[in-house]
């Protein structure tokens, strides 16, 4: 595809152009509704438009959201017809040997000298498109840039899209994304998680007693906003990558005020500096989890100066409950990623991770199998390589199973043995993950459903015999207890089918109903049962979402010998679980209720049917 664009204005322009772009041009505040209008976008069949809010309340610059949110959207941003196309690219790339013999050697130039030419370089004198307008010291003011507030119970306003750039003490360039949170005037937070690189440049400041500077980028070319998101390896330059995408290099200007590069034709940059042992409240935050992440201690950024282009617009993401924009981002990184991934794990054939398990908890991978227990070793090399290693589940099938949701869990239902079949361990989480008893490690999952070799132990017969109607699941839950006020009966023609039952926790714990329903001789052979809060059993998705997010294995799977529990509630001190257990994110009745009236004056109807 030719690269029609080299910041976000050329593809804000293309996104119009292809029908992709929706400007609402009637007042809106940066303050939830801008979220509100968002997140209804974001769910709409194939991810919606992006859209532009030309007149936003308090500020006079404009703001784009969800620029990336479809599968069409991010093919344009990576400037080829699809992430595997991208994919492909660099799987080439990453077959470049360095041969031995003269003429070999020759034969790589094209492809080196290819790749030299997307390495960044440094405009020399001029003044760059992002530095067109220069604020220094008192002129210091983020409250003129419309930082939205994205979720009822966020602790304020929220740099969500910044593509921030440090230094190492050794002089390495990193390039991260990672949430500010607006303090005042000339502060804001800096969410460093403790396995991130910008967190590994900052502790290495810390630990020599020195400032470490800062510059952040906001509203760049989308191939520098994607790299900044990608999970590169240490110590390599997130811009090489970006102009491996863009087929150019990315051109960078010296700050004002730091001693830093950034992208020439950013809408905006921040300039300014992080002081060791310096830290300040942060949180809570509505996260692409779609719960809020919690109060935490953070570093503090001061800005020395902010500089902008005159019609700079500001680029935000909202995230939250799946699907929204940030899905389709992961998705790209899903399949780009992959070629790297084989070149770790070569006997892996693809690999998919569902929206539900916010693309942390959940990992399903097929293979090229081989020999006895290689999908147990396909697992141990996943949780050791990298961010694959912050996987809760992971699940393995063989080459020629399908990882589409519509074949794929049926497949799993039908294969898996749960006596012999699951890998339960431990190990490290994301940050972000509110189910294991303690915060960034707990207890992980592994599903072996390759089907068996020669040598290796044949699964067992099956030990469910679901032959209960509905009306006599009914009845038995009844005779029971009161507290179990819902079921589905799932999958019931498989291997291992599935019974959902929905139960009300308020004045006793997961373990009062598990020991409830393991003496039950008329459930013992039902199928794994899965206990849920009051939810709509019916929404498949919303289930999945709670399973892969609420669900610690070492904790909540429990195995009898003809009966197999999970607890995918919430978790509390009737638990015997100490963290505080984050709410899921819903947006306030009364800005629904005021956007919905001014719909049709802002050109958004459609959303509110």
């Amino acid at each position: 595809m030719k690269m029609t664009y080299r910041d976000l204005h050329g593809f804000v322009n293309r996104l119009e152009k292809e029908g992709e772009l929706r400007r609402v041009v009637g007042p809106v505040s940066p303050e939830l509704e801008i979220t509100e209008i968002t997140d209804r976008m974001s769910k709409s069949p194939g991810g919606g438009k992006a859209l532009l809010f030309e007149n936003v309340t308090g500020s006079r610059f404009p703001v784009l959201t969800n620029a990336f949110g479809s599968d069409r959207r991010m093919a344009m941003a990576l400037e080829a017809d699809s992430p595997d196309e991208l994919a492909e690219r660099i799987s080439g790339l990453l077959k470049m040997t360095m041969p031995t013999t003269f003429m070999g050697k020759v034969g790589t130039l094209p492809e080196l000298l290819g790749l030299a030419k997307c390495l960044p370089r440094v405009r020399k004198g001029g003044r760059a498109p992002c530095q067109e307008v220069v604020l220094t010291g008192e002129e210091v003011d983020l409250g003129a840039i419309p930082v939205l507030k994205c979720w009822p119970q966020d602790g304020g306003r929220f740099v969500t899209l910044p593509v921030v750039f440090t230094k190492s003490v050794e002089g390495r360039r990193n390039v991260g994304m990672y949430r500010m949170q607006i303090y005042d005037r000339n502060t804001t937070g800096m969410h460093w998680h403790i396995h991130k690189d910008g967190s590994h440049n900052y502790h290495g400041y810390e630990r020599e007693g020195r400032r470490m500077e800062v510059a952040v980028a906001i509203g760049t070319a989308p191939a520098v906003t994607y790299a900044a998101t990608a999970p590169m390896p240490q110590g390599m330059d997130e811009m090489l990558l970006a102009g491996f995408i863009q087929g150019a290099p990315v051109d960078l200007v010296k700050c004002r005020t730091v001693d830093l590069e950034v992208p020439a034709t950013a809408e905006f940059i921040l300039e300014g500096y992080v002081e060791p042992g310096e830290t300040r409240t942060e949180g809570p935050f509505g996260d692409h989890t779609g719960y809020y992440s919690l109060r935490g201690e953070y570093p503090v950024f001061h800005v020395t100066a902010v500089t902008h282009r005159r019609d700079a617009i500001y680029s935000a993401t909202v995230v939250g409950r799946p699907p929204m924009e940030d899905c389709y981002l992961a998705k790209a990184t899903e399949r780009i990623f992959l070629p790297p991934l084989r070149m770790i794990v070569p006997e892996i054939v693809d690999q998919w991770m569902p929206w539900e398990g916010v693309f942390h908890n959940i990992v399903v991978v097929s293979i090229r199998k081989e020999y006895p227990l290689h999908a147990r070793k396909v697992m141990n090399a996943l949780w050791g390589s990298g961010q694959m290693s912050f996987a809760k589940m992971i699940a393995v099938v063989d080459e020629d199973v399908l990882l589409r949701p519509e074949v794929l869990f049926d497949h799993l239902l039908d294969t898996i043995d749960p006596w012999t079949d699951l890998v339960l361990t431990e190990g490290v989480l994301d940050v972000l993950d509110h189910s294991a008893p303690d915060p960034l490690y707990g207890g992980k999952l592994g599903l072996d459903a390759t089907e068996r070799v020669p040598g290796e132990r044949a699964r067992g017969e099956p030990r469910f015999s679901p032959y209960r109607s509905e009306a006599e699941i009914r009845e038995v839950l009844r005779d029971l207890d009161r507290g179990f006020i819902s079921f589905r009966m799932a999958a019931t023609g498989r291997r291992t089918p599935l019974l959902l039952l929905g139960i009300d926790k308020k004045w006793k714990s997961s373990k009062y109903y598990r020991d409830m329903l393991e003496r039950s001789p008329q459930l013992t052979r039902e199928g794994v049962i899965v206990l849920f809060d009051d939810i709509d059993l019916t929404d498949s998705s919303l289930c999945l979402w709670k399973f892969f997010n609420n669900v610690d294995p070492l904790r909540d799977i429990w195995i009898a010998e003809r009966q197999l529990i999970i607890d995918a509630t919430k978790k509390g001190l009737v638990d015997g679980h100490d963290r505080e257990w984050p709410d899921e994110i819903v947006m306030a009745p009364e800005v629904t209720r005021s956007v919905r009236e001014r719909a049709h004056s802002l050109g958004v109807e459609d959303l509110y049917p």
